[in-house]
């Protein structure tokens, strides 16, 4: 077995084991500090990189919303592509200063790791070869010749694995010491790489939000606000701001502002009180904005995505209150059902009160129990299937965001 003192011929016992083993330790740490840093450093760089790809594809996306005969289009072109450039820049530098000096740091690890290694290796023939030599030294027949022979393979041994051991001894203390300069140049190239790549993304924020401003300001009127409105926003229910639908594509909702023109001054319109819902397209709202007023008939609204009954049955759940006919009566639906939607998305519950959808599934909705807890752009309901597997509304009902749904009955 390998000793824990080293011994040299003809000399007392010596301690530089239990130094080395503090220096193989150190040198253990420092090689899972380099790696793990080595592997965020890898990860953060994935993250930049996706940061660009999403940043550029927001930019194209204002490229093609952007109308050629607005003002300011060629300006915030401009912005999009400093902006790319600003990415790449960043990400290309932080490979330069950061993961290409990492990679070198880390370079000098395997090679020492091998001599260690083999320094251990070494070590168990030394040992031997001392152990031969003072038996033969001990025993009561003494022969010279065998000797001679175990004392030359003893100082062979000897200066093989002291020359591995004293370079050893002076490169991993040394190696050791580094890794504060290494931590501190590291962090140092991020932050500062960091900083002036927020600092010159920030000016081209402040651009873009100057030339959106000088549009806003050329192009107030009402019409141009129906047209710019985004059409996935999804108002927050109390303190929460659920996510859109993905893909953009949110379902169609009763959207009475837009889709109903305003009526002459004194005209009462069911619902016109309700704010805008947060989700109707803008394809959708352009559309109605080019209809005029009074012209859609009672069998035409009955017949569209978006009819003038929506319009009342959203208003009862509003008001707390059930209108006629809305099956409040029939024993297989829910006490107050109103009508049926059909989640278009996967929606995440992100609290006790809210329902967990999956795309496809069908949603019995029905009033709140207290109008003043509903939340602009949130119904309240019970999935079709949990209603007709448990008849229980206190354990299965939640409120989800209407807009990740389309109304179907």
């Amino acid at each position: 077995m390998m000793r824990k003192v080293l011994q040299k011929l003809g000399k007392a016992d010596e301690t530089k084991d239990e130094q080395f083993e503090q220096c193989v330790q150190n040198f253990n740490k420092q090689l899972t500090e380099g790696t793990r840093l080595q592997k965020d450093l890898r990860t953060y760089l994935a993250s930049v990189k996706a940061m660009h790809e999403a940043s550029k594809k927001l930019n194209e996306c204002l490229q093609e919303v952007y109308e050629p005969d607005w003002p300011g289009r060629d300006e915030a072109s401009k912005i999009a592509e400093n902006n790319d450039l600003l990415w790449m820049d960043y990400h290309q530098k932080l490979v330069d200063q950061a993961l290409l000096t990492m990679d070198t740091y880390l370079g000098q690890f395997p090679d020492i790791k091998s001599r260690i290694a083999k320094r251990g290796r070494k070590l168990v023939d030394y040992d031997s070869a001392r152990h031969h030599y003072e038996s033969l030294q001990t025993a009561k027949k003494k022969d010279e010749a065998k000797i001679a022979k175990a004392e030359e393979e003893l100082i062979k041994a000897q200066k093989v694995f002291e020359e591995m051991n004293v370079d050893l001894q002076e490169e991993l203390p040394s190696l050791w010491n580094s890794r504060v300069g290494f931590y501190v140049n590291t962090f140092q190239s991020i932050a500062g790489l960091e900083e002036n790549f927020h600092k010159e993304m920030s000016k081209l924020n402040q651009n873009l939000n100057d030339v959106l401003v000088s549009l806003e300001k050329q192009h107030g009127s009402n019409t141009f606000t129906v047209k710019a409105q985004p059409s996935d926003s999804v108002p927050a229910k109390g303190n929460k701001s659920p996510s859109p639908p993905p893909d953009g594509s949110p379902a169609a909702t009763p959207e009475i502002r837009v889709n109903h023109e305003p009526e002459p001054a004194g005209a009462a319109t069911p619902g016109a009180a309700l704010p805008k819902s947060p989700s109707q397209p803008a394809e959708a709202s352009e559309a109605a904005g080019a209809q005029e007023p009074g012209e859609t008939t009672a069998s035409e609204a009955a017949s569209s995505s978006l009819p003038a009954v929506v319009v009342e049955t959203f208003s009862a759940t509003v008001n707390g209150t059930v209108e006629s006919g809305s099956g409040a009566g029939r024993l297989d639906l829910p006490p107050g059902f109103m009508f049926k939607v059909q989640a278009q998305h996967d929606y995440t519950a992100t609290d006790t009160d809210e329902l967990q959808l999956k795309a496809g599934d069908v949603v019995l909705v029905i009033p709140f129990q207290n109008p003043e807890e509903q939340d602009e752009g949130w119904l309240m309901g019970v999935k079709e299937s949990d209603w007709n597997q448990h008849k229980e509304l206190e354990k299965y009902r939640g409120v989800f965001p209407e807009n990740f749904t389309e109304r179907v009955q």
